[in-house]
């Protein structure tokens, strides 16, 4: 239980399903400054505990907050740091939902007898005729929160309940104001709860104690154009607070750590029809035939494009796509759909 109003209604969900229901809110980060507290009144900051016990006690349910700071550090804080630092853009929900939202809190319930997890994602979960389990999208698009969850494991799908999922978000915050819920009206989760103020640099100096390196803004064939911040201030695609005096608008198109050098170009050479992933899950099908159809999302608030995959060997695929896609960026992911269902996805390279 966050503390809004999408995890505080899935307990009631399920409690009126006849399910016993335990909350649970995992601390994981909340040391943050008392200003901080108050303006993150998102996922698991130090005020949505308060939130999230003050609902446990309205739906008479028992409520513990378990400490998982340990798996979020290394699991997301330090890997979020170490991708940038690298020239690639991560996505650190995807890996807190891997390997702590699911891995560390799932092995924590299972020991105490629980028999699944839930959670308050936009999101269902169904076992397909193959006997996979898959994430399906949520009924309502605006709200769909697959892209995230589709580097979960099998096991992992097999112990959780999205009850959520079967609704829209009104709907949601209905319940909560039939309810008399205090987060009924409480505004969403920013997107990374642990950079509230979104300074990512910032948040990776302060974490790793050492300063931004500036270095050369190039072209492609090495040209200098001016200096830049430090490459953690950019990402691929990037327009904006590049402060070249260029007399148009150009754009980040390669980040090269090994030298330090940001790469601009104009605006259609951040376009391709390919892409590279690793690190790859399977979810609805236990491996990708060459040439599979799907549609590919290359981040969260893609809307989605036709294209066709092909393993090379066991531990990466090319995607090919009907139509160029813009910003294709290392360290996010590609999320592959079948119409509803997620197929699977992985690490741009």
């Amino acid at each position: 239980m966050s503390g809004g109003v999408d995890s505080s209604v899935a307990a009631w969900l399920l409690k009126e399903q006849g399910y016993e229901v335990i909350g649970v809110t995992m601390q994981i980060w909340q040391d943050e400054a008392e200003e901080i507290q108050e303006e993150n009144g998102g996922c698991c900051g130090l005020s949505a505990v308060d939130d999230a016990r003050r609902v446990a006690a309205q739906l008479d349910i028992p409520y513990y907050v378990m400490n998982f700071k340990a798996d979020f550090k290394k699991n997301v804080i330090d890997y979020f740091t170490a991708e940038y630092l690298a020239g690639r853009t991560p996505n650190p929900c995807i890996a807190c939902n891997r390997y702590v939202k699911w891995e560390a809190l799932l092995k924590r319930s299972l020991e105490i007898g629980a028999d699944y997890i839930a959670t308050g994602h936009y999101a269902r979960v169904e076992q397909l005729a193959n006997g996979r389990f898959a994430i399906r999208h949520s009924v309502t698009a605006a709200k769909d929160q697959t892209y995230a969850l589709y580097n979960l494991t099998q096991d992992q799908l097999s112990h959780t309940l999205m009850p959520v999922g079967a609704y829209s978000k009104d709907e949601i915050r209905k319940f909560a104001e039939q309810l008399g819920l205090r987060v009924a009206s409480k505004p969403d989760s920013q997107e990374i709860c642990f950079v509230p103020d979104q300074d990512y640099a910032g948040f990776i100096e302060r974490t790793t104690g050492k300063a931004s390196v500036p270095g050369n803004f190039v072209l492609a064939d090495g040209t200098v154009l001016g200096r830049h911040k430090g490459i953690i201030h950019y990402t691929i695609g990037q327009r904006r607070g590049l402060g070249l005096p260029m007399g148009r608008r150009v754009v980040v198109t390669e980040i090269r750590p090994e030298t330090n050098e940001v790469v601009i170009g104009e605006q259609e050479d951040v376009y391709t029809r390919t892409l590279y992933a690793d690190r790859l899950n399977y979810m609805a099908e236990p491996s990708f035939e060459s040439g599979r159809k799907a549609i590919a999302k290359i981040r969260y608030n893609h809307r989605g494009s036709p294209c066709r995959i092909y393993p090379e060997g066991t531990e990466r695929v090319r995607v090919e796509f009907e139509e160029p896609v813009r910003a294709v960026t290392p360290g996010q992911a590609a999320v592959f759909y079948d119409g509803d269902y997620v197929l699977g996805g992985g690490t741009i390279l």
